[in-house]
This record gives structure tokens, C-alpha cells and sequence, in this order.
């Protein structure tokens, strides 16, 4: 099957998806990036956002994660995220919340560094919140 990969997106909380897919867009701390059979090893850090994956026969998955790490090698894709939920099961009041909380987090930063960070969460929660939106 070389136009398609051992898929695996795991939380702390459970397994979400083991499958083989075709391609797979990760939300990567410098940017979105997909991952295809045949792809070169990499090791990446991982920004809330939503990973795509497109699976065998055509059937696509969505799911919101919090941040994470991926690993890429000769053997698949393996996702571990801080935490994940399928899109179809969100609850996006609750991540209007932590959009919320975040820009109080802004607002309160005592330090020009974690008001840099704390805009950077606001700024990736608010891309996710749209990427969900359509």
C-alpha cells in the first residue's frame, strides 16, 4: 500500500484514530503541514488547531487538538495530542470559554514575554475556532 500510512492520533485520554490514510494536515507550531506516504522522517511541535486526515477510500476526519507532537517515520504517523476531540463532538462553548480566558490572559500578563505567549494561544484558539467554523 504504498500510497497510504499507519495513521495513529492518540490524547491522554484515549486512542482516536488508528487507520491508514492517504494524507494527514497537522497543525505545526511554523504552520500547517501534510504528511503522505512516503514521507520523510520529521519531528514536529503542535499548536491548537484541527488535523485533517483524509483516510483509505476517501473518507475525511476532523478533530480539534490543544497542541501535541508528531512523530513521522518509516513506520507512520503517530499524533500525540494534549488533548483532542472530534470536531463533531465539540463543544464550542467550551472553546469559546478558553477563547475567553485567554484574553484575559492577555490582559492580565505582567511580562512583555507572557503577553507574547498568552497572544500566541488567543491567536491559535481563534484559528481553530474558525477553521471549525467553515
Amino acid at each position: 500500500m504504498a500510497d497510504s500510512f499507519k495513521f495513529e492520533l492518540v490524547s491522554p485520554e484515549r486512542l482516536l484514530l488508528s487507520e491508514r490514510a492517504t494524507a494527514v494536515i497537522a497543525p505545526g507550531t511554523e504552520g500547517y503541514f501534510t504528511v503522505m506516504a512516503q514521507h520523510a522522517p520529521l519531528m514536529a511541535t503542535l499548536k491548537p488547531g484541527i488535523v485533517r486526515a483524509t483516510l483509505e477510500g476517501g473518507a475525511e476526519r476532523r478533530i480539534f487538538i490543544q497542541g501535541g507532537f508528531a512523530d513521522i517515520n518509516p513506520d507512520g504517523f503517530t499524533l500525540l495530542a494534549e488533548h483532542a476531540t472530534p470536531v463533531e463532538d465539540l463543544d464550542t462553548a467550551e472553546l469559546d470559554k478558553q477563547i475567553q480566558n485567554a484574553r484575559e490572559d492577555v490582559a492580565d500578563a505582567g511580562s512583555a514575554e507572557v503577553k507574547a505567549r498568552a497572544e500566541k494561544r488567543l491567536g491559535d484558539l481563534q484559528n481553530a475556532r474558525e477553521a471549525i467554523n467553515g
